[in-house]
């Protein structure tokens, strides 16, 4: 699936299918963390779509519960943040340090995710940066690093089939 010549995956069928399992499975993982077992744990409970519909609103795009959901459902967890994995972060890993390990490259992607989303997303959205470096700031970390490990292990599933 990968192209040594620039280590970037040809645009194939195959390619655009991989991204939007993969992506699926990290949604979901994302999701099943951050709105059931966080929750279930004691801790907060993340509102991605929340956070998605106030960026919309401070755009001034439409921002209800619809375009909230296709924001944090398909553009972000099925395009954007695959397309990000596959794409950039890790061709640009395997070039500068080849030798880590795929699992530590999701988990180093994960927490950048946290960082755009937590720390650049809400402040462009008028929240507070971080959200205050409360409990849903963490148990965000959290989610997004559960996000890049199950969308990167699936890639590498789908890149071994």
């Amino acid at each position: 699936m990968t192209d040594t010549r620039t280590n970037l995956p040809p645009i194939t069928a195959d390619t655009l299918a991989a991204i939007l399992i993969s992506g699926a499975v990290g949604t979901v993982a994302f999701d099943l963390w951050g709105q059931a077992i966080s929750p279930m744990l004691g801790f907060a409970n993340l509102a991605p779509v929340g956070l998605a519909r106030s960026l919309l609103g401070t755009l001034g795009l439409p921002n209800g519960a619809p375009a909230g959901h296709l924001m944090h459902l398909f553009l972000v967890g099925l395009l954007a943040y695959p397309i990000g994995w596959l794409f950039v972060f890790r061709p640009l890993q395997q070039h500068v340090a080849p030798a880590i390990p795929m699992i530590v490259s999701a988990i180093a992607y994960g927490a950048g995710l946290w960082v755009f989303a937590i720390g650049g997303v809400t402040a462009v959205a008028g929240l507070p940066f971080f959200l205050g470096f409360t409990g849903i700031t963490w148990v965000a970390l959290v989610g997004h690093v559960i996000y890049a490990i199950f969308a990167a292990l699936t890639f590498e599933y789908l890149n071994r089939r």
